[in-house]
């Protein structure tokens, strides 16, 4: 539906929806990037729902200035690395490597937050298929492809087909909670559903399945405030 501006300063850019199950004017801030969002009923006018954005403006402002910051990655500062705060260095050669407890990164400052980002890909491809194939045949299943993405709404999927897909996020989390999440999505190979015989297949695979999901509903917003572009 497009966007509006609320002016001030600063100005805020804010999304605007329609939902056909909509009964009422909503306002959403995200904890992830601070993206707001006024979502409008079907058929309700566009001039009311911008009379309740303006009504609301404070609401908004207070809650994007209680958001915790993002975390940009840079030299000298850090990049959460299996569930550790690991120091970024100046390195040389083609590519980042892990160098006395420290990731080494080549190139200019410009470079450093895509380089982190594609060796955080790689590690996570790595440690999600070896986990991926350690609960497979735990279960005595095959599973299809396995595909990674940076998705904001879910850690991991499996499709009716037996594919998986993983956030490559994933790998900024302690190593528990990596392995949880391939745990879970291979016991849908088991069970395409959320129901007591499928978190018996999870627990069959990962007994001490309770922290690392907890540890994921409680930090998992931080993971995705991490970024690489700045």
């Amino acid at each position: 539906m497009g966007t509006t501006r609320l002016p001030g300063n600063p100005p805020l850019e804010v999304a605007l929806r329609r939902s056909a199950r909509a009964r009422r004017y909503s306002l959403r801030v995200s904890q992830l990037d601070g993206r707001v969002t006024l979502t409008l009923p079907h058929r309700a006018p566009l001039a009311e729902g911008l009379a309740f954005l303006r009504e609301k403006e404070g609401w908004i402002r207070g809650h994007l200035a209680a958001r915790i910051d993002d975390h940009a990655v840079m030299l000298g500062g850090t990049v959460p690395f299996r569930g550790r705060a690991l120091p970024i260095v100046a390195g040389t050669g083609r590519a980042p490597r892990l160098a006395d407890e420290a990731l080494a990164v080549p190139g200019g400052a410009g470079a450093v937050g895509p380089r982190i980002q594609g060796f955080l890909k790689t590690e996570a491809r790595r440690a999600l298929a070896e986990a991926a194939d350690r609960h497979a045949a735990a279960l005595g299943r095959g599973y299809g492809s396995l595909t990674l993405r940076d998705t904001r709404s879910r850690w991991g999927s499996c499709s009716s087909r037996g594919d998986l897909m993983f956030s490559w996020r994933l790998i900024m989390a302690p190593p528990q909670v990596l392995d949880y999440v391939a745990a879970h999505e291979v016991a849908h190979l088991a069970e395409m559903n959320h129901s007591p015989a499928f978190w018996a297949v999870v627990a069959r695979l990962m007994p001490d399945y309770a922290a690392p999901r907890a540890w994921l509903r409680a930090n998992g917003a931080a993971l995705h405030r991490v970024r690489f572009n700045d």
